[in-house]
């Protein structure tokens, strides 16, 4: 099996993970974020009221770093967990 490198797999998931959320910013920050939720809900056939509320910068910021930061130990855990289990 092949060896994975921890810390350029915990930046993938972390870039990965911080795109996403950074997408997600984006989204609430032009109003197409509650549309979105709404559609997620009809076709899950799921029934929850959720609100997304008005963009705040600093919480924008805040969760695209931590969502970057917790992707990167995810990654680096999971890499080296692989390495443990596929070593020779």
């Amino acid at each position: 099996m092949n060896h994975l490198n921890p810390s350029k797999t915990g930046l993938a998931l972390g870039k990965l993970f911080g795109t996403v959320h950074f997408v997600w910013a984006i989204l609430v920050a032009l109003g197409w974020a509650q549309a979105l939720v709404s559609f997620s809900q009809w076709a899950h056939m799921v029934s929850v009221p959720v609100v997304v509320g008005e963009f705040d910068f600093s919480a924008a910021i805040t969760v695209v770093l931590v969502a970057t930061l917790v992707g990167y130990v995810l990654g680096y855990i999971f890499a080296t967990i692989w390495n443990w289990l596929h070593r020779v």
